[in-house]
């Protein structure tokens, strides 16, 4: 820690350090052939860029609801700011963690989907439900329905995660590469909304309520999520056919 720094002040840098390697190296496993060397790299890069970027997104949430008067005297209406800086900040720093850990987690699992039912992938899932449960309400409370809207989005995803996770009846083969780019996508979600909606009031907060650079993030990593589900449903249709006329298709 360089002298005169606080220790919020040293988590912001870090914080800033890490998550620029995960809003870099997002778009490299988007960019380049799934699967391949640089795929895997890219896509490391991302996820430890985004994991380092989470956990001290939960550690900045837990200081800025402890004494904020310190660090922003400025501030006049603590409720909103314990609302943004405190408990959004603090499930969508989960909610990324939570992105990450399945994404990682189906691919690792891919032959044995009940193993994602043991109590560890399950307590990640519940943390992130409890932590946007929260922001929800609290958005409700003080009448911010961005903090709803970004708690919905979360607690959806997680209960589509969990219908792979449980249902009885197995899927066809390689959903599994659907769940991981959808979990991956949204773990980009999360980071570029935390990054607009928590960094941007710190720069112009005259435009921290504007609903365009909320929508961005979501509006851009659903429309890829949408179209790698149909790529990945084309290439399945592909490969009963090249397996009947004894050709195989192209590896994605």
């Amino acid at each position: 820690m360089l002298p005169g720094m606080t220790l919020f002040d040293a988590l912001v840098v870090l914080h800033v350090a890490t998550g620029a390697v995960g809003l870099t190296a997002f778009w490299g496993p988007i960019v380049t052939r799934k699967g391949a060397a640089n795929h895997r790299k890219w896509g490391r890069a991302a996820c430890y860029g985004f994991l380092g970027a989470g956990a001290l997104a939960i550690a900045m949430a837990f200081l800025s609801l402890y004494g904020p008067e310190y660090r922003h005297p400025e501030i006049t209406d603590r409720v909103l700011f314990d609302g943004l800086f405190g408990w959004m900040m603090l499930y969508l720093g989960v909610l990324t963690i939570g992105f990450v850990d399945y994404g990682l987690a189906v691919v690792k699992h891919a032959r044995d989907r009940k193993a994602l039912r043991s109590a560890r992938y399950q307590a990640m899932i519940a943390a992130v439900v409890l932590t946007g449960a929260w922001c929800g309400f609290y958005g409700l409370q003080v009448g911010h329905p961005l903090m709803v809207l970004v708690a919905f989005i979360g607690i959806v995803a997680m209960l589509i995660q969990q219908r792979y996770i449980w249902r009885g009846t197995e899927f066809p083969r390689g959903t599994h590469i659907g769940e991981h780019f959808r979990a991956l996508i949204g773990m980009g979600i999360s980071a570029y909304t935390a990054f607009l909606s928590v960094g941007l009031i710190r720069l112009v907060p005259e435009e921290v309520f504007n609903p365009a650079i909320w929508a961005g993030p979501s509006v851009i990593g659903v429309s890829l999520i949408l179209w790698f589900t149909v790529k990945g449903k084309k290439a399945a249709a592909r490969r009963p056919a090249a397996q009947a006329s004894g050709t195989n298709p192209h590896p994605q």
